[in-house]
């Protein structure tokens, strides 16, 4: 059944116009009145749905029954991303989505070829978040991981211990040095929150690793082999949330 998102109020028996994106979708699917469809607000659980009204540019519909559902991971992986260049990180988000990442944070690393600010960076984010939307309207997923706005390293570490607090959440990074831990080992157990840092193409600098582990961040490693960017996220998620 066709899943949408849809961030408005949603209550049993209530009738709504959805949201341009979502109208888009139904009408790009040739959807007619009658016709069932599911949609999540991103707060958790989701609505049956019926069609009403097609308009030329609009669609009404009526909200069924909530479920309260959830498909979200029993452990919450937060990723700070060293964004890699051209589509890989749009690849990255969506795949990331899919696996059950809780939030992303693209940072500007020294070896970074993507550089953003001002508002490129707020319609890439933008773009971002629309390509995570979409994501979960496929993969079934309720619940609509946050994309932040591109970050310089620095600030991404100070983000990341503020969020974690004194809490038993677990801060990574991913490292090639000789005595690195598995990630999973380095991770612990358990269902606390780990936050995964890796850099972008080339990796980070060893003085950027020098300022994660001053930050509390502890190296692990996912192998010998040297991963792309985006490639590092999702193998990292594999682990973490399947391992």
């Amino acid at each position: 059944m066709p899943r949408f998102h849809c961030p408005l109020p949603l209550a049993p028996g209530a009738a709504i116009a959805l949201p341009p994106t979502a109208a888009r979708h139904v009408q790009v699917l040739r959807l007619q009145p009658g016709d069932a469809i599911t949609l999540f607000d991103g707060r958790g659980g989701e609505h049956a749905a019926t069609v009403t009204r097609m308009g030329r540019s609009d669609v009404e519909v009526e909200v069924g029954a909530h479920d309260p559902v959830e498909r979200e991971a029993a452990r919450p992986v937060h990723l700070l991303v060293g964004m890699p260049a051209n589509e890989r990180m749009d690849w990255l988000v969506e795949k990331a989505t899919e696996l059950g990442a809780a939030s992303i944070q693209p940072v500007a690393a020294a070896r970074s070829v993507l550089k953003l600010s001002g508002e490129r960076a707020t319609k890439r984010q933008a773009h971002w978040q629309a390509i995570a939307v979409a994501a979960c309207e496929q993969c079934g997923r309720n619940r609509v991981p946050l994309v932040h706005p591109p970050l310089p390293l620095a600030d991404a570490l100070r983000g990341a211990q503020g969020a974690t607090g004194a809490g038993p959440a677990a801060r990574l990074v991913l490292s090639l040095r000789p005595g690195t831990r598995p990630l999973r080992d380095a991770a612990g157990t358990g269902d606390a929150p780990v936050w995964v840092l890796h850099g972008p193409e080339g990796g980070l600098t060893s003085q950027e690793e020098d300022a994660a582990l001053a930050a509390g961040f502890l190296p692990a490693s996912l192998g010998a082999r040297v991963l792309r960017a985006e490639t590092a996220s999702v193998a990292a998620l594999a682990q973490l949330v399947f391992g």
